[in-house]
């Protein structure tokens, strides 16, 4: 049988029905980090995508691979909350921002997780590596290789923390893959990426406070509640940021940036126009037809298509383009068929969404077996078809 793909000009007009303002082509949002990667969780869709699978040093955002596996560890019952791990020199040693532990501390594993996210303690990163895995060398070698299992194909570790290391590698991309999975599948923890301020034993007055810049800001509309900053001299400054806006939640990575200035203003610009350059739309309703195909040896000659669920999009708030829909199936189909039956593809191409989006398309109707009648009839035309083909020849 023939493949084909049909471009309906009925089934366009039926989706511009369903998104009555027409248009859809977001304006491009020129961010001045040298790397970024924003992403709508609740529709899984990215909204951009600049230099994001370039290997960068990610300074303490990869401090959020450390977590995850920590988390990994509470979640399979291998440790608790208040499970307490020793701390060594080598983790005492550390420099940079940390929690000022000392080797006669027994810290719990929430106060690690506070002081990781808040702190950014490299001390509290070495303690957990340590602590799960004996050594850093070790922890590290663990975090490259969830990392790739996780779909991160541009992360390598060489410590704990994101002290600056050669072998310290992560994209934007790996970054936003991470930050969306902490939130979705370890709800119960992501909401210490909230807290604004830790200080462990009272020794940190003067690092107490989240570094992270969204949590200070009061929009209106939307508020962010996560997830962490970095910077390094190599790095620049960088920050994964979380934000939602009623049902709508994005995740946002920027690298790259010379300021923790230019940090604060860029992820506030980031998260408006990913809320306010984009609306959820209904673009099909399940059940509707969108097109027909033909049926051989069926009971009728066509069959309709209809999608098997709702589709609610993000569609950009303007532009004067059009979204585009293709139905793909193989045809002619044959009897019987059953509603419900998978037949084809509903393809839908929005301007400036980077990936088309994908319904199954599935029977509409019951379509028994053609009669006696039918397959003769069939038959016929079969020969009259033949015959006018042999005399044009």
């Amino acid at each position: 049988m023939k493949r084909l793909a049909h471009r309906i000009a009925a089934l366009c007009l039926t989706i511009a029905a369903a998104v009555p303002f027409a248009a859809h082509k977001a304006h491009a949002f020129d961010t001045s980090a040298s790397a970024a990667w924003v992403y709508d969780v609740t529709t899984k869709t990215v909204l951009m995508s600049k230099n994001a699978d370039i290997p960068l040093p990610p300074a303490s955002m990869s401090k959020l691979m450390t977590l995850d596996l920590l988390f990994e560890a509470l979640r399979d019952g291998r440790v608790t909350m208040d499970t307490t791990f020793s701390v060594s020199a080598h983790a005492q040693s550390m420099g940079g921002s940390t929690m000022f532990l000392n080797t006669m501390d027994r810290p719990t594993v929430g106060e690690l997780i506070h002081g990781i996210i808040i702190n950014s303690g490299n001390d509290a990163c070495v303690v957990v590596a340590e602590g799960l895995a004996g050594s850093e060398r070790a922890f590290a070698e663990q975090m490259t290789e969830r990392a790739h299992q996780l779909g991160m194909k541009n992360s390598m570790f060489a410590n704990a923390s994101g002290w600056p290391d050669p072998g310290q590698r992560m994209s934007t991309h790996d970054l936003g893959i991470l930050a969306t999975r902490i939130i979705t599948e370890f709800p119960e923890y992501y909401k210490f990426f909230g807290m604004t301020n830790f200080n462990y034993k009272d020794r940190a007055p003067a690092n107490a406070e989240n570094r992270n810049p969204l949590l200070d800001i009061k929009a209106a509309d939307w508020t962010a509640d996560g997830m962490k900053t970095g910077h390094t001299q190599e790095a620049g400054y960088g920050l994964v940021g979380s934000a939602h806006m009623g049902d709508r939640r994005i995740v946002f990575v920027l690298a790259g940036m010379d300021s923790e200035a230019a940090r604060r203003q860029e992820a506030e610009a980031v998260a408006n126009w990913a809320f306010r350059q984009f609306v959820m739309k209904k673009v099909v309703t399940s059940g509707t037809q969108i097109a027909s195909a033909p049926v051989w040896l069926g009971s009728k000659s066509q069959v309709s298509m209809v999608p098997a669920e709702d589709l609610d999009l993000l569609v950009p708030a303007t532009s004067q383009d059009t979204i585009t829909a293709v139905a793909n199936y193989t045809g002619p189909l044959d009897a019987p068929i059953a509603k419900g039956d998978k037949l084809g593809d509903l393809v839908i191409t929005i301007p400036g969404i980077d990936k088309p989006k994908t319904v199954d398309l599935v029977a509409g109707e019951d379509i028994a077996e053609g009669g006696f009648m039918i397959r003769v009839k069939t038959a016929l035309s079969r020969l009259t078809a033949k015959a006018l083909e042999a005399a044009n020849s």
